[in-house]
């Protein structure tokens, strides 16, 4: 197999209240998976796209042979996007960020509250399945939503993070209150791992 699904940073449990038990295995070990799997599937039918790193096929799709573009577009991209949401959260987490990623909330969306709240309500918005995601575009954060499981590094741009708004990550336990679930994602955000990713989009 050319690509592998990471295991959990955690214990299905750790994320608890917010994310229960039950909603991790199965968005892990089902809708994770079968992304990976699917992806491999493509692969075999062009062994050459193995050499290359899902980031690499997501970000030039138009060099993806087209009988399987569209299969790595959607499994690529949930590849990718599922690796980014396991490791942007932890037990614990939440607060609020610290450092360089901080200030530049505080110059770009004037402080971590109106940020949260322009986050909340671009993915509370983003018609049915999708992502709402952070990015560092043009020396300024900007937050960009995308529908199903397309990237934004399929413009190009890094993901900093990225909270999935797919039912399938809150139904078990919100039901149809997608903005309570965004509320409290809040609680579990990896701040740590979201400022490295922030050094990262700036190089």
């Amino acid at each position: 197999m050319a690509f592998e699904t990471p295991p959990l940073p955690y214990d299905y449990a750790a994320l608890e209240p917010t994310i229960d038990e039950a909603t991790m295995k199965l968005h892990h070990d089902k809708h994770h998976v079968a992304y990976v799997t699917n992806l491999n599937g493509a692969v075999e039918k062009h062994p050459e796209l193995g050499k290359k790193t899902p980031e690499e096929l997501i970000s030039d799709l138009g060099s993806v042979p087209e009988d399987v573009r569209a299969t790595v577009r959607n499994n690529g991209g949930g590849h990718v996007n599922h690796t980014m949401f396991w490791q942007i959260m932890k037990p614990n987490g939440g607060g609020n960020p610290t450092g360089e990623l901080a200030a530049q909330i505080d110059k770009d969306f004037g402080g971590f509250a109106e940020f949260k709240k322009k986050f909340e309500d671009a993915a509370v918005k983003q018609f049915g399945s999708g992502w709402g995601f952070l990015v560092y575009k043009g020396g300024k954060l900007e937050i960009v939503t995308k529908p199903n499981q397309d990237s934004p590094f399929s413009d190009g741009l890094y993901p900093i993070m990225g909270n999935d708004v797919w039912e399938h990550a809150y139904y078990l336990k919100y039901n149809n209150r997608r903005a309570e679930y965004l509320s409290a994602w809040w609680n579990v955000v990896n701040w740590d791992e979201v400022n490295k990713r922030f050094a990262h989009a700036r190089k």
